[in-house]
């Protein structure tokens, strides 16, 4: 499989260690990057600090998808607002014939694809905004990677991978065919623990079960998980708020095996961490609301499902995020209520 063309489309945490382990198993990715990031992996190669060590991986590494060509395979690696930003740009990497893959946080464009209900066709415009990012990546070649595993951009060209290493792969409305199971090959050739899912949509619940309450309140707040989760007031929001979500999945056909509680158990085992979320807000970057709250929310909206405890967690994390100057949205934009 060396001789297929691979792109991944966004160097940081998550991209920079799958493209770099992708190198360092011979499957030769190229590597879209920017600014300082894209300079140091150009002059010294992307050095990734791993359980095993660190090493340095010599990728292909541009900002400019024209150069790169029609692919094989391309690996979304992109937060959800910068997709939408940078969608158009990546048309030159796409063929009929190209595997997408999503390697996202939070609800993916793709999410309503193959449906055969009410919600067949449908455009979630939370995180597909007029269709820009379904018209550059079509949904129809789209497939999920659920990444549990932690990372961090020490410095540019310098990433650090934490704790886990699972992906759990599949395509959307329980297809599985030779193009998925490639990809799922191709990850454990680059050592990541793999599973292939007949129900990609499922695995990106779960994850989005726990994402969409502890990071925005994390945002909002400014504290930590244990403290978040110590505390009564704001471990029965998230209660609450998992509860609603479990009520929009049931809609949309996906059953979570645990509870809210058991689920707020176990993410209490992992001790104190900052969520992405509010790393984020602390390094004034821009903050993945869309993909993680605001989809969810239009979701509720289309299944007909009442989230008076998320849709309030969405307002305020919005203008925290706002009055940072970390997300684009106009308080008197109906489209966007």
């Amino acid at each position: 499989m060396s001789d297929l063309k691979m792109a991944v489309v966004g160097g940081g945490a998550i991209g920079g260690v799958l493209a770099a382990r992708l190198e360092r198993a011979g499957l030769a990715p190229a590597l879209l990057a920017r600014g300082r990031h894209l300079e140091a992996i150009r002059a010294r190669g992307l050095e990734v600090f791993d359980e095993d060590g660190s090493y340095v991986a010599r990728l292909n590494a541009t900002d400019r998808p024209a150069e790169l060509g029609v692919q094989d395979i391309v690996f979304i690696c992109l937060k959800g607002s910068a997709l939408v930003d940078a969608a158009a740009t990546l048309t030159p990497l796409i063929g009929p014939a190209t595997r997408i893959v999503s390697v996202m946080n939070g609800v993916p464009w793709w999410f309503l694809n193959g449906r055969r209900d009410a919600l067949a066709g449908h455009r979630l415009e939370s995180v597909d905004p007029g269709g820009v990012v379904s018209a550059a990546l079509p949904s129809a070649q789209c497939c999920g990677c659920v990444v549990h595993l932690s990372s961090a951009v020490r410095a540019p060209g310098v990433i650090a991978k934490g704790r886990g290493n699972q992906m759990i792969v599949g395509a959307s409305a329980g297809r599985t065919d030779a193009g998925v199971r490639q990809i799922a090959e191709l990850l454990r050739q680059a050592g990541f623990d793999v599973e292939l899912t007949a129900q990609i949509e499922a695995a990106i619940w779960a994850k989005l079960w726990g994402n969409m309450t502890m990071n925005p309140i994390s945002a909002i707040t400014g504290s930590t998980s244990d403290v978040i989760l110590d505390d009564p007031f704001t471990l029965q929001l998230i209660v609450n708020v998992m509860e609603e979500a479990q009520r929009v999945g049931a809609k949309l056909g996906i059953e979570v095996d645990m509870t809210a509680q058991q689920r707020c158990a176990q993410t209490r085992k992992l001790g104190a961490f900052k969520t992405s979320m509010l790393q984020d807000l602390e390094g004034a970057r821009p903050l993945e609301i869309d993909g993680i709250v605001a989809a969810p929310r239009e979701l509720a909206q289309l299944t007909e499902v009442a989230t008076p405890w998320l849709d309030t967690i969405l307002g305020l994390v919005r203008q925290r995020a706002m009055n940072a100057g970390l997300y684009r949205y106009s308080v008197g934009d109906a489209s966007a209520v």
